[in-house]
């Protein structure tokens, strides 16, 4: 009887421990997540009419048959990239309005080629955005539309040997835009 008495009394010490481990393990995972949720609230990022964009107009089979989403990856890219140069209380909304990322498919090489996008100088990224920056007041301190270009992107330096990142010139590109900082955007 004292032997049953102990092993309730050790099963129920193990079943909360293991409630309260996976409510700490909730907790921290809420916790590393609240970082991101205030990054993405102090950028946004949208897209206007995606579906219009002259990437997905020119290769829009292709990217989805590669199950490309470069849209989220570039919004994530921005928001990571954005969010440590603004000072605190500052929001910068960005709508972009077109991409045509680094290179093209050229099918006419063969039916193993038509999924390999080539980077050649006649293929530059593209990224047409407007942007408004606000400081905690919701006052604007800077707006206006960029169109953004890189007609030397195979030698700008933006590939490093080994390079396997598909979307680092057009990354690049944004970098490029973010480089001044929030006053010179």
């Amino acid at each position: 009887m004292k032997s049953m008495n102990t092993m309730k009394h050790w099963a129920c010490a193990a079943l909360a421990a293991a409630a309260f481990a996976s409510g700490a393990a909730s907790t921290v995972a809420a916790g590393a997540a609240a970082p991101a949720v205030a990054a993405e609230a102090r950028v946004q990022v949208t897209f206007q009419h995606p579906q219009n964009f002259s990437e997905e107009r020119e290769f829009g089979q292709q990217d989805r048959w590669l199950h490309k989403d470069y849209l989220e990856t570039l919004k994530n890219y921005l928001v990571r990239r954005a969010t440590p140069m603004l000072a605190p209380g500052q929001r910068l909304q960005v709508t972009i309005t077109d991409i045509k990322l680094a290179g093209a498919y050229e099918p006419w090489r063969g039916p193993e080629w038509g999924y390999v996008r080539m980077m050649r100088d006649m293929y530059p990224p593209r990224i047409d955005l407007s942007f408004v920056l606000t400081d905690g007041t919701g006052k604007v301190l800077r707006e206006g539309t960029r169109k953004l270009r890189d007609l030397s992107y195979l030698s700008s330096g933006a590939s490093m040997p080994g390079d396997t990142d598909s979307l680092r010139y057009d990354k690049a590109l944004l970098d490029r835009w973010l480089r001044g900082g929030p006053l010179h955007l």
